[in-house]
């Protein structure tokens, strides 16, 4: 179980002591938006001041339960002791000695950490990135390379989020704000159907039978009529689409999917950079489907909030030639030390159990509270309550529904059109993870 480590009560959380947002938030809001460039969208106006574990505490003293972990990113919660001490220590050696030019030990060390952990038979290697979108392109690179770009194209699926950097983003179709005014994008990227478990794109009886129907599509469309698969280097997918809404597919689809891969010789990656270390009670969220990938694409969650990702892949794909792919930053020793000490803790606190044990308890509860009207899927603490309307529609009040947590002391975020998105640190009590679902649950039924 989870250990408490830090300065505060979790029964004192949540607690508001000025009516959010206060006036110290309300001065540095009206600061970023003079200064910063406001090409993102934040939820509400939350300004941290500190964290400890699963709370964040505002400049004005509030203490928030976090059921966002940064956007899934603080897993062994804000400040874990553990991590914290490592960071001082690797800070007091050096800071940074470019790892694509020279060598240090403990970048090493957590490649042996995350061979060791990662879903993939056989020898593997591993790639130092400083952000999930980074990975994403390195994979990208990563497949063209490996075939010598005899095999352009690349497969990717209506709904994902893979990044806002050009290759990335060309992968990406979740919303079209992410691509607008941006063209050309990177070309020969086709994007499949994604077998969606309320909306499905075919008319299917059940999640098994989309997933099928996916399955065909790709098949029977996309390499019958439009690219022959021996032109197909790579079929990249969100193990569960994040960003698209906290999706989670059939069993099926991602096994089959996987045997299409393997019939045709293209290379299969999954984008963990959301899912990953221990998010859905597992390392990586494909471990669930039974199925290995060839190529990782992992970040957020990977250093406990330091700018970190890093590609798996088996040996033998991750072959690019010398100079052909490099960065500066990537594998920072600083971040490296975060990344070990955050892998210790999961494995110490037994975070995995923790999430998959609590996660299951969290979407009961959503279930039974708020099932009839909306869906409720996921795995792990990666929970995602789908707003539905009478029609059984996407509904139009999550905006509304994210404020009013905010209010009463749960920082709540959204995910694709309608969904409220629980992703909450693995080190969150069962009694404060459940506290902040059941305000969520009592805003919802205000909506019946």
């Amino acid at each position: 179980m989870p250990k408490w480590h830090w300065p505060i009560s979790p029964d004192d959380v949540p607690k508001i002591v000025v009516e959010p947002p206060g006036p110290k938030a309300l001065e540095i809001v009206k600061r970023d938006e003079e200064l910063i460039m406001q090409s993102f969208a934040r939820w509400y106006p939350l300004v941290i001041a500190r964290g400890y574990g699963p709370v964040v505490e505002d400049v004005d003293g509030n203490l928030y339960v976090d059921f966002n972990s940064g956007i899934a990113v603080t897993n062994v919660g804000h400040a874990h002791p553990k991590v914290v001490e490592a960071i001082k220590r690797q800070a007091e050696l050096f800071l940074h000695y470019s790892l694509t030019d020279f060598y240090y030990e403990i970048a090493v060390k957590l490649a042996e950490r995350l061979v060791s952990i990662a879903p993939i038979s056989g020898r593997k290697k591993v790639f130092f990135t400083n952000s999930g979108t980074e990975s994403v392109e390195g994979v990208l690179k990563i497949a063209r390379g490996y075939f010598k770009g005899q095999r352009p194209y690349v497969i990717a699926f209506l709904g994902a989020f893979h990044g806002r950097t050009y290759g990335s983003m060309s992968l990406t179709a979740s919303k079209p704000v992410h691509r607008r005014h941006f063209s050309p994008l990177v070309p020969n990227v086709i994007h499949a159907p994604y077998p969606h478990p309320v909306r499905c794109p075919f008319k299917a009886s059940d999640p098994e039978e989309c997933g099928e129907y996916a399955l065909a599509f790709i098949e029977d469309w996309i390499f019958k009529r439009l690219v022959d698969p021996s032109e197909v280097s790579l079929v990249i997918i969100e193990p569960i689409q994040g960003e698209g809404g906290y999706v989670v597919p059939p069993k099926n689809f991602i096994q089959g999917l996987r045997k299409l891969t393997q019939k045709h010789g293209i290379l299969f990656a999954v984008d963990e950079v959301q899912t990953g270390f221990g998010r859905t009670g597992k390392w990586f969220a494909v471990e669930h489907f039974g199925v290995e990938p060839d190529l990782i694409a992992t970040a957020k969650a990977i250093a406990a909030g330091l700018p970190l990702g890093a590609i798996i892949g088996r040996a033998e794909v991750m072959s690019l030639p010398r100079g052909a792919h490099a960065n500066t930053f990537g594998g920072n020793p600083v971040a490296a030390a975060a990344a070990l000490a955050s892998i210790e803790v999961i494995e110490e606190e037994g975070l995995l159990h923790h999430a998959q044990t609590l996660g299951e308890e969290l979407k009961k509860f959503f279930k039974d509270e708020v099932g009839e009207k909306h869906d409720v899927r996921g795995l792990g603490l990666m929970i995602g309550i789908e707003l539905l309307d009478e029609r059984k529609k996407p509904a139009g009040y999550l905006d509304e529904v994210l404020l009013k947590a905010f209010k009463r002391g749960v920082a709540v975020i959204g995910a694709g059109i309608s969904t409220v998105r629980v992703a909450p640190p693995l080190v969150i009590p069962r009694d404060m993870a459940l506290r902040a679902a059941a305000l969520i649950t009592e805003i919802l039924r205000r909506y019946r």
